[in-house]
């Protein structure tokens, strides 16, 4: 038969966390992109390089946009599960006795 799954409440939290943070990396990479190119400037004259940093910056936003959407659909994912998986623990918990008994996860905020 099939083994249990232990997923502590506290990984997917920190998980969802985790991903939320990546997402929001990703929206705010781009903005760092006009420094970088600053800072190159143009040495000696050429502008070479930065036109080069300026190609692959164009190309990578629209990757970086479909990997955070992807993140942000893992992500969501994530927080429904841990949602979820706290909802059922509470009803149960409910359920089997009104007394002062308390659920084992907490609610994800």
């Amino acid at each position: 038969m099939g083994k249990d799954i232990n997923i502590p409440m506290s990984d997917l939290q920190a998980l969802n966390t985790s991903l939320k943070n990546i997402v929001d990396e990703f929206e705010h990479a781009g903005d760092r992109s006009g420094s970088l190119e600053a800072a190159i400037g143009r040495p000696h004259g050429e502008s070479a390089l930065r036109d080069e940093i300026d190609r692959f910056e164009s190309a990578w936003d629209d990757k970086r946009d479909t990997l955070k959407d992807d993140v942000k659909t893992v992500q969501e994912s994530v927080e429904g599960v841990a949602r979820a998986w706290a909802d059922f623990d509470n009803e149960a918990a409910t359920s089997l006795d009104n007394t002062t008994r308390t659920p084992q996860v907490q609610k994800p905020e």
